[in-house]
C-alpha cells in the first residue's frame, strides 16, 4: 500500500475550489469550440421593417403554441411532486410560495376558522410537494389520533381508553418502524441466522399490482418528516389519556396542528397544549414581533447557507467520506467542523420555522439554547433539540418509572431512553452506539453528582473546564453520527490518534483558510454572551422597516451567490 501523504492538500488528486472552477472552464471552452459550426456570412436585417410573410406568421403561431405549452408545463411543475425539487427553506420556490401565501393570508387573518383552514390546506400541499405519495401517511396519522383522542376522552371504561391508546401507538410506531427500520432489523436477522432475506417494500408491491404504479420494490424509502409528525400525534393522544389536554373537536383544527408546515418535516415537536389554544386567539403581531420574525429567518439562513453548507461542501464531507486521504489534524478539524455544521443546519432550520410561524401569528417553542455552552452532558440535553429531549423524558423515561424506582432502575431507564433516542435518529448501529454513549455519560454524571455533591456554584475556571470537557465529549461522539459506518468511525479515530502532526498546522491553515475562518467565526458567534446576542437582535428589530427590507434583500443576494450549485438538504430531513 502506498504511503498516505501527510497533508491531503499537497496531493495532486485534490483541487481547490478556484482550481476546479478554472479547470472546468477550460474543458467547457474546448467543448464549445469543438461543437460550434463554422461561421457563415452574416445577413443584414432592418429591425424597423418587419417582414410579414407566410413563414413569419407560421413561426409566430409556433412560438405562441410553444409559450402555451411552456405555460402548461409551469403550472404542472407547480402542482406536481418532483423528488428533486422539494419545497425547502433554502429554495427560491419556497419563498415564492410563502410570499403568495402571506398575500392571501393578509385578507383572511382576522377570521380564525378561515385562516386555520387555509393554512391547513397549504400545509397539506407543502407536504405533498416535499413527500409526494407519502402524503397519505400524514392523513392516516391525523385521522387515527383525532378519533383516538375523542374516544379516549368520552369513554368510561378504562379498557376502551387503553385500547385506543394502543391503537395510536400501533399505527404511528408501526408506520415509523416499517419505513425506517425494516431494512435494519432484516439485516440483524440475516446476520444472526445466516440467512439472505431480501428487503421488499410490500406497500409499493401492492400498489404496483393493483394500480400499476411502477414503484421500486427493492428498497423502502423513508418518508420525509415521519419521525416528527408521528411523535407529535402520539404526544397528543397520550396527553388526552393522561388528562393533560382536552381533545380537539374540529378535525380541520387537529389536522392543522399536525401538519403546520413550518415545523412539519423537522420540528420542533409541538405539544397540543402549546399550539391548539393559539388557533382562535386574535391575530396580533407587533412591529417588534415582526422584526423578531425577520431576524430569525435571516439568522437561520445565515447559519444554513453561509456556515453549514459551506463547510460541509468544501471540507467536512470530503474528510468524513475518505478519512485516510487526510492527515490526523485534518480529520480532527473535520470533527469540530461537523459539530458546527450540524448545529447551524438544525438550529438554522428551527430559526426559520419559528420565524415563519411567527409571521403567521403562531408561536413555536424554542428548540436550541446554545448547546455547546453546556457544562455537563445533562445540561447539553437541556439545550440540544429541546422538544425531542422533553418528548423522550415525558413519554418514555417517566413512563418507564423515571427516577421513582430506585437508583439502579433510574440508570437502566436512562440507558434505554438514550438507546432508543439514538435509534430514532437513524436505523444503524452507529446511531445506537451514539445514543448509548450519551446515556452512559448521563449515568456517570448522575453518579458523580451523587458521590460529590456540590454545595457552591463552581467558579469561572472550573466552569470553563467543564464546558471544554463536555464540548469535546459531544464533538467526538458526532463521529458516530456522521460517519458512513462503523469502519469509517474506526478509520477516522485511527487517523486522529496515530497520524496527528501539529507541525502541519500552518499548511492546513493555508490550504483551508476560508473554511477555518468560517468555523472559528461560527463558534465565536455561538459562544458570545447572551447579552451580546440580545443586543444585536434588538438593534435589528429597532431598525426602520425600509432598512430591514433592504438588509433582507442584501442578504438574499449574498445567499444566492454563496449557495452551492446543488441545494443541500437539511440534515434532520433524513430522520
Amino acid at each position: 500500500m502506498n504511503k498516505i501523504p501527510p497533508l491531503a492538500a499537497d496531493d495532486y488528486t485534490h483541487l481547490t475550489y478556484e482550481g476546479g472552477d478554472s479547470l472546468a472552464g477550460l474543458f467547457l471552452e474546448d467543448i464549445i469550440k469543438q461543437q460550434q459550426p463554422e461561421a457563415k456570412d452574416t445577413i443584414e436585417i432592418n429591425i424597423y421593417e418587419p417582414v410579414l410573410n407566410k413563414d413569419t406568421i407560421n413561426n409566430d403561431h409556433r412560438r405562441g403554441r410553444k409559450l402555451h405549452v411552456n405555460g402548461d408545463k409551469i403550472v404542472q411543475d407547480v402542482i406536481s411532486y418532483e423528488p428533486g425539487k422539494p419545497l425547502i427553506f433554502t429554495g427560491v420556490s419556497f419563498w415564492i410560495f410563502l410570499f403568495i401565501t402571506l398575500l392571501l393570508y393578509s385578507l383572511i387573518f382576522k377570521k380564525p376558522l378561515i385562516r386555520n383552514s387555509y393554512l391547513f390546506l397549504f400545509s397539506l400541499f407543502f407536504y405533498y410537494k416535499s413527500g409526494g405519495v407519502f402524503f397519505f401517511l400524514l392523513i392516516i396519522s391525523t385521522l387515527t389520533d383525532y378519533v383516538a383522542g375523542l374516544v379516549i376522552y368520552s369513554a368510561r371504561r378504562k379498557l376502551v381508553r387503553k385500547l385506543f391508546v394502543l391503537s395510536s401507538l400501533l399505527v404511528n410506531l408501526g408506520m415509523l418502524s416499517y419505513f425506517k427500520y425494516t431494512a435494519f432489523f432484516t439485516g440483524i436477522v440475516n446476520d444472526i441466522f445466516n440467512t439472505n432475506l431480501p428487503v421488499i417494500d410490500w406497500i409499493a408491491a401492492i400498489s404496483n399490482f393493483y394500480l400499476g404504479s411502477g414503484f421500486n420494490i427493492e428498497m423502502i424509502v423513508l418518508p420525509v418528516g415521519i419521525s416528527f409528525f408521528t411523535f407529535q400525534t402520539i404526544s397528543y393522544t397520550l396527553d388526552v389519556y393522561r388528562g393533560k389536554t382536552k381533545p380537539v373537536r374540529n378535525i380541520l383544527d387537529f389536522g392543522f396542528y399536525v401538519s403546520f408546515f413550518p415545523q412539519l418535516v423537522a420540528g420542533p415537536i409541538v405539544r397540543a397544549s402549546e399550539f391548539i389554544p393559539q388557533l382562535y386567539t386574535p391575530f396580533i403581531l407587533s412591529k417588534r414581533e415582526w422584526g423578531h420574525a425577520l431576524f430569525l429567518v435571516v439568522r437561520g439562513l445565515i447559519k444554513k447557507i453561509i456556515i453549514s453548507d459551506f463547510i460541509s461542501v468544501n471540507f467536512v464531507d470530503r474528510v468524513f467520506d475518505t478519512p485516510l486521504l487526510y492527515s490526523g489534524l485534518e480529520n480532527l478539524m473535520a470533527v469540530y467542523g461537523y459539530g458546527l455544521q450540524i448545529y447551524c443546519d438544525f438550529s438554522g432550520y428551527t430559526d426559520i420555522a419559528i420565524g415563519v410561524a411567527l409571521m403567521l401569528g403562531y408561536r413555536l417553542p424554542v428548540n436550541f439554547n446554545s448547546p455547546y455552552k453546556a457544562y455537563n452532558i445533562t445540561d447539553f440535553w437541556r439545550r440540544w433539540h429541546i422538544s425531542l429531549s422533553r418528548w423522550l423524558r415525558d413519554y418514555l423515561y417517566i413512563s418507564m418509572g423515571g427516577n421513582r424506582k430506585g437508583r439502579l432502575r433510574t440508570y437502566v431507564n436512562i440507558m434505554i431512553t438514550m438507546l432508543l433516542g439514538g435509534l430514532w435518529h437513524g436505523a444503524a448501529w452507529r446511531f445506537v452506539i451514539w445514543g448509548g454513549i450519551h446515556g452512559l455519560g448521563l449515568v456517570i454524571n448522575k453518579l458523580w453528582i451523587k458521590l460529590f455533591p456540590r454545595k457552591n456554584k463552581p467558579g469561572r475556571i472550573k466552569r470553563l473546564i467543564s464546558v471544554l470537557i463536555t464540548f469535546n465529549f459531544v464533538s467526538f461522539l458526532w463521529i458516530f453520527f456522521r460517519a458512513a459506518d462503523i469502519d469509517h468511525v474506526h478509520l477516522m479515530m485511527r487517523q486522529i490518534f496515530t497520524d496527528f502532526n501539529p507541525g502541519n498546522l500552518l499548511a492546513v491553515f493555508t490550504a483551508y483558510s476560508q473554511t477555518i475562518i468560517i468555523i472559528v467565526c461560527g463558534y465565536i458567534l455561538h459562544f458570545l454572551p447572551v447579552k451580546v446576542k440580545e443586543s444585536y437582535r434588538g438593534l435589528f428589530i429597532r431598525l426602520p422597516m425600509i432598512v430591514k427590507i433592504l438588509l433582507v434583500y442584501l442578504f438574499a443576494l449574498i445567499f444566492y451567490n454563496v449557495q452551492s450549485a446543488d441545494i443541500q438538504p437539511f440534515i434532520y430531513f433524513r430522520f
